[in-house]
């Protein structure tokens, strides 16, 4: 995710933090200092990374669950509106899902039974009128904020973990793409409602969460839609075959000319005996021509380490290639390592409006 970076590994995982997230903790210590001072300051600031830290245990319990599955969690990402596990696949098995997604929320219900057994204050009205969070209501609170963490993703609605549930158990009547449709119509409906509120109270997280919830939503439902589609094809029913390639030792200029030329938005390079070197796209170039010499080679420019698949190798891969690699395109090789064609998200995109059309012929 960009604008985010690591602080660390734990369980094979790479814990990162989004920049935002800084954000979010100078706006709670510089409101609470100038309602409380110094001292309030460092308490809300504490006791928020406190809640954050459940977050990410709670993240954690997603991973370690989808682990029992043979599913790898490359990173969890910290953001101001919470955390994100990005799991390589959710697990397409109903039971497994279910478990996978209540693993969160099970490990913030441990956390709240922890601190009240350890005498954590749990009477709310008693909270409520608690105005610090001090050590007299440091753990009633966070003990409460973990409750609440529960209650709240489990909203069967996507992206919460109870919208997971939601689909998991439909998609056992209805298919896993209808029950998918129907989790993030749901969730949409949500992030309307949490917009609504947002506007009325003003308040700037609840706006963030709504915006979050809906297009996360969307993508889950996209994603989906776009998988199923994808497990009927192969990479040969996707790549691109015309093409103009460049050379490593061309220069931006020839590029230039390239971009001017044709309709391309990246250009294979490779070199004399066809293997593909790497990728040069329009922003690059456009990036490498604004410090001003277009004499360069376009192999200082160009994005290396571009996956590549064999021809007949299913489109679900070329897609798992391209979200994990982050590459502009996935590079369509014969046996011999020559490149015969590329994919790209946009061609993969147009070739699923074109064929969800011709189902609907």
């Amino acid at each position: 995710m960009s604008l985010s970076f690591p602080i660390g590994r734990l369980f094979g995982s790479e814990v990162r933090v989004h920049a935002t997230f800084f954000l979010l903790l100078a706006w709670i210590g510089a409101a609470a200092w100038i309602a409380g001072g110094p001292i309030a300051a460092a308490g809300n600031v504490l006791f928020v990374l406190a809640l954050f830290a459940c977050v990410v245990a709670h993240e954690f319990g997603h991973a370690l669950a989808a682990r029992r599955y043979g599913i790898a969690t490359p990173d969890i990402t910290l953001l101001p509106i919470g955390g994100l596990a990005r799991l390589d696949r959710m697990p397409e098995k109903p039971a497994q899902e279910i478990v996978v997604a209540l693993a969160g929320p099970a490990v913030n219900v441990v956390i709240w039974a922890v601190l009240v057994l350890l005498g954590a204050e749990t009477d709310l009205e008693k909270l409520a009128a608690i105005e610090e969070p001090g050590l007299a209501g440091f753990w009633g609170k966070l003990a409460a904020l973990n409750l609440f963490l529960v209650l709240f993703n489990m909203i069967p609605a996507f992206p919460m973990d109870g919208g997971r549930v939601f689909r998991a158990a439909l998609s056992a009547v209805m298919g896993r793409v209808a029950a998918t449709r129907a989790a993030a119509r749901s969730g949409q409906v949500l992030a309307f409602v949490f917009g609504f509120l947002g506007l009325t109270w003003g308040n700037p997280i609840l706006l963030l969460i709504a915006i979050f919830v809906f297009l996360a939503a969307g993508a889950e439902s996209a994603d989906v839609s776009l998988r199923d589609m994808a497990g009927h094809m192969r990479a040969r029913d996707a790549m691109i075959t015309q093409f103009e390639a460049l050379q490593p030792a061309d220069t931006l200029q020839i590029a230039s000319n390239a971009v001017i030329r044709t309709t391309q938005h990246e250009f294979p390079v490779v070199d004399a005996g066809g293997g593909l070197r790497g990728f040069l796209t329009r922003n690059a170039l456009f990036a490498a021509l604004a410090e001003g010499n277009k004499m360069r080679s376009v192999s200082e420019a160009m994005t290396e380490g571009i996956p590549t698949v064999p021809l007949t190798a299913p489109l679900a891969a070329a897609l798992d290639a391209l979200q994990d690699s982050g590459a502009p395109a996935v590079a369509v090789t014969e046996p011999s390592g020559r490149m015969i064609g590329y994919i790209t998200r946009e061609n993969i995109g147009e070739l699923m409006v074109i064929s969800g059309r011709d189902r609907r012929l």
